[in-house]
């Protein structure tokens, strides 16, 4: 007895229809479940067998694939713009999933996406550098800002921080700022 599930998604951003085929090419079971992965994950382990799941292509796509890959046997993410069955008849999320179901059971879909997993990460740990190093100059360029102008109130001439052609802060004690009112001076005994 083969215990193979075909299993079509038609994935929205609130909820996710499912149509599940068995061996023989009999919907089993359809349900509509929230599209969150604690969901997800519990529809899954509520089946049994040898479980292949199609989806297609778009937003959630990578997320999805990521989330189910470690918990069934094959996941197929197809091009709706390739899948001539789902362009006939009529349009609905629950046609459209038995559609899907169909299809991964004639072995009629081509996957698109492989699960470039590295690639992603390689991608998002460059767009995160390239941020962290943007908010780095914008802060660091605020803080300049900041303290000359606190440098000009405070001494009505040039930033305090101002360096020489050599690159050191100049020396001059005798140009420094008289101290504020109500400073405090030591005292002694």
């Amino acid at each position: 007895m083969d215990s193979a599930k075909y299993i079509g998604m038609d994935v929205h951003k609130e909820s996710i229809s499912i149509a599940v085929m068995n061996h023989s090419g009999k919907i089993v079971m359809e349900s509509v479940i929230e599209t969150k992965a604690s969901m997800i994950l519990q529809f899954i382990g509520g089946l049994r067998g040898d479980l292949r799941m199609t989806f297609e292509e778009g937003t959630w796509a990578a997320w999805l694939y990521d989330l189910l890959k470690p918990h069934v046997t094959e996941v197929v993410v197809c091009n709706p713009r390739k899948t001539a069955l789902l362009k006939d008849g009529s349009k609905s999320d629950r046609i459209d999933a038995r559609k899907l179901a169909e299809l991964l059971y004639m072995n009629k879909l081509n996957p698109v996406y492989h699960g470039e997993h590295g690639i992603r990460t390689l991608k998002e740990l460059a767009r995160s550098y390239l941020t962290v190093s943007k908010d780095l100059t914008r802060v660091n360029e605020s803080a300049q800002g900041v303290i000359s102008q606190l440098g000009h109130s405070l001494c009505g001439h040039g930033s305090v921080f101002a360096t020489s052609p050599g690159g050191m802060a100049p020396q001059d004690h005798g140009n420094r700022c008289p101290p504020t009112r109500g400073t405090l001076l030591p005292t002694t005994r």
